[in-house]
């Protein structure tokens, strides 16, 4: 099925026969079909709405979620492929809201006239703020565009409500080894837009650890499978083999994906933090050592340490937060790579330790009923008389003296009478 398009990206524009040259080997790769993009079965295996929705061009706004070389561009381009309406493909990164509104006039004048509708790509929608993002709104409303977006960034924060409430938010996830294996594989052996003609050889140490390199992302595998292939001499039979440490001299060491400003930073360290308060100290020390070796700041790291010694462990060891102050002040003085080590051994005994968060909990409750019941006077007997007008109006009368009477501190209220009987802290060694 042949779809209408405007002059776009190369991606949509050239025929295979010229996906050649000087592209690189990622795009050349892309998939056509859906025989070929692997990895997302969950969402386009043939019994899939989604791949239904394309395949019988009934395809209504969608907002691709995925981490890079996830797929999300590549169904971009799958839909294209198979689309009857006209296809305009937009980058927020490159284009902006007077370009959006020629292209949506456009539209209009297309589905009067001739009854088509235009499918709008926008790569990298999160790009947009809000107020851009209010654009697209009445006319995704009208039907003049089905919007497909794509995105790297959690649509709940970075696409607006009413854009979301109108769009299919479909997930994609990073790649499997097993599909990165394919994508590989499918590289190596394809003569026409892949390397199959330059007799390559990966001994399985090589390709485990290529696809490792990959790190889910279909994208970096492909651009490192090429720098590597061009880099590898040519043996006198004319292969190129490629071993563990030739590997590793081209590509040096991994870099892991971790965006400290976005959502895998939040998710990497509520694993952490779960981990600690499952007690569970290998899987903080995991957690821990992706932060470190992703770049995390140490000091985000030790600061999240100190709030968990209170909020999670409390009183059942009042240690803990002596031993997370005492990390956070070591990540201060001795700074990386050493402050490690002061991580580890303040994670493992946070983790170790005995869990009991009444502290926290007796504070969100006491919370909650100065929101419910406002300035709820003190008590007369509490209140410090020190004036002889306090005095005459009661300030401290029947206040009972600890030291004196031992049985104040049972008997004597200390909250204002609408909230008497309130027990805020149930500590969970005592009834």
């Amino acid at each position: 099925m042949t779809s209408h398009r405007d002059a776009v990206p190369d991606l949509f524009t050239a025929p295979l026969e010229e996906k050649s040259g000087d592209m690189p080997l990622a795009e050349r790769m892309r998939p056509n079909r859906f025989e070929d993009f692997v990895g997302q079965d969950e969402i386009t295996a043939p019994d899939r709405p989604l791949r239904r929705a394309i395949e019988t061009d009934r395809l209504s706004s969608v907002i691709f979620w995925g981490p890079p070389g996830s797929g999300k561009t590549t169904l971009a381009h799958l839909i294209a492929g198979h689309t009857k309406a006209h296809f305009v493909a937009f980058s927020a990164v490159t284009s902006g809201v007077p370009e959006l509104r020629a292209i949506i006039k456009t539209a209009e004048q297309r589905r009067t006239i001739h009854g088509q509708r235009t499918i709008l790509f926008v790569d990298e929608i999160h790009r947009f703020n809000k107020a851009q993002q209010d654009a697209f709104l009445p006319h995704v409303e009208r039907g003049t565009v089905i919007l497909v977006g794509a995105t790297t960034e959690n649509p709940s924060f970075e696409v607006i409500s009413p854009l979301l409430s109108r769009s299919l938010v479909v997930v994609l996830k990073p790649l499997s080894d097993q599909a990165l294996g394919h994508v590989l594989d499918r590289a190596l052996m394809d003569s026409k837009q892949g390397l199959g003609t330059w007799n390559v050889r990966f001994t399985q140490e090589a390709r485990q650890r290529l696809i490792a390199f990959g790190n889910g992302d279909a994208r970096a595998l492909l651009t490192s499978l090429e720098f590597v292939v061009m880099q590898a001499p040519v043996e006198a039979d004319g292969t190129r083999s490629i071993d563990g440490p030739a590997l590793e001299s081209a590509l040096g060491k991994q870099a892991l994906r971790y965006d400290k400003s976005g959502e895998e930073h939040y998710n990497v360290i509520s694993a952490f933090i779960k981990s600690l308060r499952d007690s569970d100290p290998n899987g903080a020390l995991y957690w821990l050592a992706r932060m470190l070796e992703s770049g995390e700041d140490p000091k985000f790291i030790a600061r999240r340490m100190v709030i968990f010694a209170s909020e999670d462990i409390g009183n059942a060891d009042p240690l803990a937060i002596v031993v997370a102050m005492s990390v956070a002040q070591a990540v201060q003085f001795v700074g990386l790579p050493e402050a490690q080590i002061n991580l580890a051994q303040g994670a493992t005994y946070l983790a170790s330790r005995p869990k009991d968060n009444a502290s926290y909990v007796g504070l969100l409750e006491a919370l909650q009923d100065v929101q419910t019941h406002g300035n709820l006077g003190v008590p007369l007997h509490l209140r410090n008389a020190v004036t002889a007008l306090m005095k005459g109006l009661g300030y401290g009368q029947g206040y009972r003296y600890v030291h004196d009477d031992p049985q104040a501190k049972t008997e004597q209220p200390h909250l204002p009478e609408p909230l008497t009987g309130r027990h805020y802290y149930r500590p969970k060694n005592q009834p």
